[in-house]
């Protein structure tokens, strides 16, 4: 597919108001979409709270709130454009997939990688200590 075919059905995709594939990829794809909304809400706020907070109160406030509505508009569009819906809807059915370990293999693993933080954080401090009398020792660092 070349890519003029596609930048042909972008355009009008964009101003669709269909669902492509609606039962499928449900959750990634909604999971997906609140996510981009909510960077762009934040990008929002953080124009009205720097950029935008010398001019005056309505384009303070109103050209944030129109950039979060063009935001999530096209975040909404965007998890139903074709390839990119499919992406996620075979995102989803792997995730299906995953042996997800239980709850107690969970807690182990944990334990294990805390204790070997723990463990390393103390080697560590100790090897520093040496170093650091040694250095002390023959006049290299002053402590």
């Amino acid at each position: 597919m070349s890519s003029k075919s596609v930048g042909m059905s972008l355009l009008p995709e964009l101003f669709s108001v269909g669902l492509y594939k609606a039962n499928q990829g449900r959750m990634v794809r909604q999971f997906t979409f609140f996510g981009v909304v909510i960077l762009v809400a934040f990008g929002c706020l953080t124009l009205s709270n720097g950029p935008l907070l010398s001019v005056g109160r309505g384009l303070q406030v109103g050209l944030p709130f129109g950039l979060w509505g063009v935001g999530s508009w096209l975040a909404f569009r965007a998890v139903n454009l074709p390839l990119f819906a499919d992406f996620l809807i075979s995102v989803e059915s792997e995730l299906a997939r995953v042996t997800w370990p239980a709850r107690t293999e969970v807690i182990q693993a944990t334990v294990v990688v805390i204790s070997t933080m723990f463990f390393l954080g103390a080697f560590l401090f100790v090897i520093d200590l040496v170093w650091t009398y040694t250095f002390t020792l023959i006049g290299f660092s002053e402590f």
